[in-house]
């Protein structure tokens, strides 16, 4: 198998951990691949899987729409492309978001994953906090999910599976080759979701 490239959207966020947690699960997987920040069009042609990171939603969005970045990652995820989304991350990938305290947001979103996301549902940044989660796709090991001002997914569309809930709220999903988590599994010590996903990735090719 020729080399994967991984790319992670560069805009904003935990980009650099990312690329670590996923250099790392490359390693573990002994598979040849190089993981790279992509923010523009050309860019995003060139990866055969996309991470979009946790960060400031609002600001990925917005910075994202220069050069129509936007447009293409969803042209490419609509023709077969892995992807996968963490805390903010999911927002964007997600069709329609709101905000606990707001109510319906206006951002740019990239709408190929079909749910509904609530921003901020866990509450602010002095509310963060860790949890272990079931996510038998991984293991019978439970996943400690670090939770930084996170989302929740309120509601799924048909064909959307389930993969985590904490205290019976949504947390984690997948649909075809979409993978959306509220959480950052790149701040855990612990790469099963990242090398989960790049077996998805395999598979795609």
């Amino acid at each position: 198998m020729s080399e994967l490239t991984i790319g992670i959207l560069g805009f904003q966020g935990d980009i650099e951990e990312h690329v670590s947690s996923t250099e790392i699960a490359l390693e573990r997987m002994a598979l040849s691949g190089r993981v790279i920040a992509v923010k523009d069009p050309e860019g995003i042609e060139a990866i055969d899987g996309m991470i979009i990171p946790g960060g400031e939603s609002t600001v990925m969005g917005s910075l994202s729409t220069l050069g129509k970045t936007i447009s293409r990652i969803g042209e490419r995820l609509q023709a077969g492309m892995p992807a996968m989304g963490t805390c903010a991350g999911v927002i964007m990938l997600a069709r329609q978001t709101s905000d606990r305290v707001v109510g319906k947001t206006r951002q740019q979103l990239i709408g190929a994953l079909d749910i509904n996301v609530e921003r901020n549902s866990f509450g602010r940044q002095s509310d963060s906090f860790e949890a272990d989660l079931e996510i038998p796709i991984i293991g019978k090991k439970e996943f400690r999910g670090v939770f930084i001002r996170a989302p929740v997914i309120k509601v799924v569309g048909s064909g959307v599976e389930v993969l985590s809930k904490l205290d019976g709220r949504i947390v984690a999903v997948r649909h075809n080759r979409i993978l959306g988590l509220t959480f950052h599994p790149e701040l855990a010590a612990d790469t099963r979701l990242h090398e989960h996903f790049l077996g998805m990735v395999t598979n795609a090719r």
